[in-house]
């Protein structure tokens, strides 16, 4: 059973006339989390101050080599599902099964109905923080592999127990320990679901592919990518272990000049004079950009985006804000809010306001009440004070990985 949402078009979507050739993912989030012992589902959990599957659909979404999102859920969550992911989110919705299995197979058929995939990339909503290089590893396996999976070395001493006696000890050299997502050549999978035995249960896709006679590739896996299950795996004290808070701060000036566009936050404003620069001069677009480049410690605008690089000339500064945003989501990042300041005489930035946040809440899959747009003058003081040039602040907080 299939059902397409009417979201924003995800940024990265290419080459949609010819879905066959592309990478789709597919994230399982049908389970009721019994386990887990919560009120909701545990997909639908707050963990890193966001749903759970919303860090998987983000991480995924930002992923330039992604090029269409499918969530598997249960029926009756359609409405937990919208609420988890608010706006900006581009996917489509297949109701799952009575297994992870049955899931999953649900999820393929729909995919196979509306013209397959060259490669599918298959994902447990209950492991959220899914870093880029983790997805970077599996494509990259996939070019000589028809399958690879995400593994983890087993570093604690490992047993073999009758009952609650120690029978013997295993050589863990030879345990690894599976994650997802786990990567395969698309229309190669949907013919070993087909073939597995119905009566028969697997716990993982790998499992149903090399009952096909398949070979399965092993990439290296990421501590990240833990799974919640119980719920010690929702306390406070593992996210205090897991997250680190990160702020950086914004600054950024352009110069107001006759014959130019004004843009602010990815919006185009009537005035008499536009901000000059290299790419559009968004300026409170620039200083966001530094405050989330600051946060990771990856530099400044200039450093990715060149002035001196023909191929930026009047480029949309969102391109530069979505930048950053995939370098924070890359490391297992998550963006909490964003708080900007606009320095200028004119034009009034109160009516423009409101879409000011609603652009910029799309452009990084926030809430709006997650984004805080503010304008001040200087009281005719200085080059904004004389209506020379508009200046920005930003400052945005994340949370992080954090490592060891």
């Amino acid at each position: 059973m299939l059902h397409a949402t009417s979201r924003r078009k995800s940024r990265f979507m290419i080459d949609t006339d010819n879905p066959g050739q592309q990478t789709h993912a597919l994230i399982v989030a049908a389970g009721v989390g019994a386990r887990a012992g919560l009120t909701l589902p545990k997909q639908f959990e707050m963990v890193g101050g966001k749903a759970m599957v919303r860090h998987s659909v983000e991480s995924l979404s930002s992923h330039p080599a992604i090029d269409q999102i499918w969530i598997v859920i249960a029926e009756g969550q359609e409405e937990l599902l919208n609420r988890a992911l608010g706006s900006g989110s581009a996917h489509k919705i297949v109701i799952g099964g009575a297994t992870r299995q049955h899931s999953v197979f649900n999820g393929l058929t729909a995919i196979r109905q509306q013209g397959g995939a060259e490669n599918i990339l298959i994902h447990d909503a209950a492991r959220p923080f899914l870093p880029h290089r983790v997805i970077d590893r599996l494509l990259e396996r996939l070019e000589s592999a028809s399958a690879a999976i995400p593994v983890l070395p087993s570093v604690d001493t490992m047993v073999q127990l009758a009952g609650d006696r120690l029978e013997r000890a295993v050589d863990r050299n030879s345990l690894w320990r599976v994650q997802t997502p786990q990567a395969f050549a698309f229309h190669k999978l949907v013919a070993a679901h087909e073939q597995y035995p119905a009566d028969e249960n697997a716990s993982d896709d790998a499992q149903i592919f090399k009952a096909a006679g398949h070979a399965v590739a092993a990439v290296e896996g990421d501590e990240a990518l833990k799974k919640y299950t119980l719920p010690a795996d929702f306390g406070g004290e593992r996210k205090r272990h897991m997250r680190a808070i990160r702020t950086g701060m914004g600054y950024d000036v352009h110069r107001l000049a006759a014959g130019e566009d004004l843009w602010l936050g990815g919006v185009k404003i009537d005035h008499d004079k536009g901000l000059s620069g290299h790419s559009d001069a968004d300026v409170l677009l620039h200083a966001l950009t530094d405050a989330l480049l600051g946060t990771i410690g990856a530099g400044d605008i200039g450093d990715h985006f060149p002035p001196t690089d023909p191929q930026w000339r009047g480029a949309a500064s969102a391109r530069f804000l979505e930048h950053a945003a995939s370098l924070i989501a890359a490391q297992g990042g998550v963006i909490h809010n964003v708080d900007m300041t606009i320095i200028c005489e004119a034009p009034k930035i109160k009516p423009h306001r409101s879409a000011i946040r609603q652009n910029i809440a799309e452009i990084l899959s926030l809430d709006p009440d997650q984004i805080s747009v503010k304008a001040t003058t200087t009281e005719g003081l200085g080059f904004a004070g004389r209506k020379e040039g508009i200046a920005a602040q930003a400052i945005a907080t994340i949370s992080l990985e954090e490592n060891g």
